[in-house]
């Protein structure tokens, strides 16, 4: 697969090193900087606001106990559990 362009993480994910690969890659990094990070980088804040939305709908699949503690150890059929939770609650 073809590099991404942008790569949105939490502060967690603020490291030197990361952001050299990333940069090598040519993605963009759209990390907020640590308060003590002696460079506080500037990133995409537009951008960096619509992660919520990820992270709502892995709560939401989480939700479901199949999913969450994956019962399914075949991929496929853990698939199909993902595709039916992912449809269910696009329908509710």
């Amino acid at each position: 697969m073809p590099p991404s362009a942008e790569l949105v993480a939490d502060k967690g994910y603020d490291s030197q090193a990361l952001r050299e690969w990333l940069q090598e890659r040519g993605t963009q990094a759209v990390i907020p900087p640590r308060r003590n990070r002696k460079i506080q980088y500037r990133y995409d804040k537009a951008i960096y606001k619509q992660r919520n939305i990820i992270e709502r709908m892995f709560c939401r699949i989480k939700d479901w106990r199949r999913i969450a503690t994956r019962f399914d150890r075949n991929v496929k059929n853990f698939m199909a559990a993902v595709a039916l939770a992912a449809a269910v609650i696009w329908w509710l």
